[in-house]
């Protein structure tokens, strides 16, 4: 899962956060053993993909909406990579 957020002024000057967290699945082979191994909490990464819409039903019977992105490629916006490598 990874998550995005945008920041909002309040009226005293300070800034609000509201986070959103993504599903994201990669089926790639060697985009997956690439994430798995570099994306970290707090990478900061742009992921190409396809949205994909389901539905599920949570562990207390009630009927749940998820949105899955379904990764084609992901880019690396931080320079953590190139230290690892």
């Amino acid at each position: 899962m990874w998550r995005s957020g945008e920041g909002e002024m309040t009226s005293t000057g300070d800034i609000s956060q509201k986070t959103t967290w993504h599903r994201v699945s990669v089926f790639k082979p060697g985009l997956r053993d690439v994430a798995y191994q570099y994306v970290k909490k707090g990478s900061r990464i742009l992921v190409e993909g396809k949205l994909d819409y389901g539905e599920y039903v949570d562990k207390n019977q009630v009927r749940r909406q998820a949105t899955t992105i379904i990764a084609d490629n992901i880019i690396f916006l931080s320079d953590n990579i190139r230290d690892r490598t």
